[in-house]
């Protein structure tokens, strides 16, 4: 009698679960059309519209996109990029989180009010006062510029995920390292900064994320010489005056996600984590 008497609840419940599957689907539904496109020619495209299935998988897409389109070229840039954006970034926003969470000094609570007003500020509006800045330090149109034009930015999330992590140290470990003569810079890069994992995974995330994925910096910042293209700048390649590859621009597409969803897969254990413990009271 009680298992009849809970058999319509029971059923209930894959209602919620059919709702959410349908909901994921749509959400991921354009991914698997842009990798089905990546397969198929323009005209497949075309004609068979929103179909997943390609009348005939083929590589031809992704050689092109490679070799003529010149992804080899634009994906080791990107990759130098990316990699010295996320090294600047990691280790300014560590120790300014280090410092806002273990020292007290005079305008602590006014630059944090700073910190946080800037959340407001549109990204678009930095654009010009940082082109105009690196034109007078000779440094636009070269790496290094966009280097520090994408690892100079705010970063306040990672600022404040480092300084929450850090409150929450014990402060014996800093005290236990002064007393044996250690200085600032000796305690923070071999005591504090290598008990972080979770949270500098978690800031090369999102540091990866934003940077692999900037296109107006290194647009503006690459303007004058194409051959210092990142990925996302170099899609542009597949558009033309009076057609558009798009094949070979969904293979392109594929090949400039694949490294994020590596790179999240790898680290999304630590990802969670750091942002628990960050934001665990």
């Amino acid at each position: 009698m009680s298992k009849r008497k809970f058999l319509p609840f029971k059923r209930l419940i894959w209602i919620p679960v059919i709702i959410m599957g349908f909901i994921c689907f749509c959400w991921i539904y354009p991914f698997l059309w842009m990798l089905s496109a990546s397969f198929k020619s323009t005209l497949e495209i075309f004609q068979k519209g929103l179909n997943l299935i390609p009348a005939q998988i083929s590589f031809e897409n992704y050689l092109r996109a490679w070799d003529i389109g010149g992804f080899r070229a634009y994906f080791m840039k990107s990759v130098i990029t990316t990699v010295c954006t996320i090294l600047i970034v990691v280790l300014r926003c560590a120790l300014t989180g280090y410092v806002l969470a273990k020292y007290s000094f005079p305008g602590k609570t006014f630059f944090l009010s700073l910190l946080i007003i800037t959340f407001l500020i549109p990204l678009g509006t930095t654009i010009i006062p940082t082109v105009q800045l690196s034109q007078r330090l000779g440094l636009l149109n070269t790496r290094t510029g966009l280097i520090m034009a994408m690892s100079g930015g705010g970063a306040v999330a990672s600022i404040l995920l480092y300084k929450s992590y850090f409150e929450k140290l014990p402060g014996s470990l800093s005290e236990a390292a002064l007393i044996d003569g250690a200085g600032f810079f000796t305690i923070f890069s071999r005591v504090m900064l290598p008990i972080t994992g979770p949270v500098t995974a978690t800031v090369t995330i999102l540091t990866f994320m934003g940077s692999w994925n900037n296109f107006m910096l290194p647009l503006v910042f690459t303007f004058g010489v194409p051959s210092l293209r990142t990925l996302p700048v170099g899609m542009m390649a597949f558009q033309s005056a009076n057609e558009t590859d798009w094949s070979g621009m969904a293979a392109a597409g594929i090949m400039s996600l694949a490294p994020i969803v590596a790179c999240f897969i790898a680290l999304q254990k630590y990802f969670v984590s750091g942002i628990a413990g960050a934001v665990k009271g």
